[in-house]
């Protein structure tokens, strides 16, 4: 029988740890914790990815099902639900405004009993559109579509909250549905696609101790984006 590593220690061995304990260090994350570290956190969440895990309360069962294998997989901490929701907790930031998250995912479905749900030739899914309220992670609006559906289209269904900030990806890049967010009165933070174009007004002061790169107010210089979005923006490099 073997008796070497088991296949997930051998997969976290690619890990840079001493590029991980670096950052720890860096955003004094580990001041708070005694039982249960960063790193302990971020093996139990590689773990629940890698075993498609449905929730904190799956997770907890499946570890201590193999109690006496956590050490050898590089898990010290206490494994308990209330502790992973703990630590995945997400940090305060003191915002006078409603802060959302918006992103989508593709739920996979058997084509054979969901026909009505075909996404590929062989394959059926539809897609759950969610935004998340970050002050207590509950969501305030889901959208169930076929699987085809683009994650960006969803903005032509979300009804803006003035003052509110809207967290997405660059699949909700679009600068004429952004300037919908715009003139609604809502702000948004969005990753720029590759091929972004731009024109930079002026540079603002920072402090690259804290990790910033630049923070400067552009305008779009790309022949449809200027059209579609006619006024500045601020691009944050970090």
């Amino acid at each position: 029988m073997y008796s070497g590593q088991f296949v997930f220690s051998q997969i976290m061995n690619l890990l840079p740890e001493h590029e991980f304990k670096k950052c720890v260090q860096r955003y004094q994350s580990n001041y708070k914790p005694k039982r249960f570290s960063c790193f302990d956190q971020f093996l139990c969440m590689a773990f629940a990815q890698l075993t498609y895990r449905e929730s904190l309360r799956d997770i907890q069962a499946c570890l201590r099902a193999m109690q006496s294998k956590l050490y050898h997989m590089g898990i010290r901490g206490h494994i308990a639900k209330s502790t992973l929701a703990d630590a995945n907790e997400d940090f305060g930031v003191e915002l006078d405004s409603t802060v959302y998250a918006l992103d989508a995912t593709t739920i996979d479905l058997c084509l054979s009993l969901s026909p009505w749900a075909r996404f590929r030739k062989t394959k059926g899914a539809i897609k759950m559109h969610t935004l998340l309220n970050l002050r207590g992670s509950i969501p305030e609006f889901i959208h169930i579509s076929d699987g085809k559906m683009h994650d960006v289209n969803i903005l032509d269904i979300l009804i803006p909250e003035a003052g509110a900030f809207y967290i997405m990806d660059r699949a909700y890049a679009d600068f004429e549905r952004l300037y919908t967010l715009n003139q609604a009165k809502a702000f948004f933070v969005t990753r720029t696609k590759r091929n972004f174009k731009f024109k930079r007004r002026y540079s603002h002061p920072i402090d690259k101790s804290t990790g910033l790169q630049c923070d400067q107010t552009i305008m779009p210089a790309g022949f449809y984006s200027s059209k579609d979005y006619p006024e500045p923006l601020r691009r944050v490099r970090y």
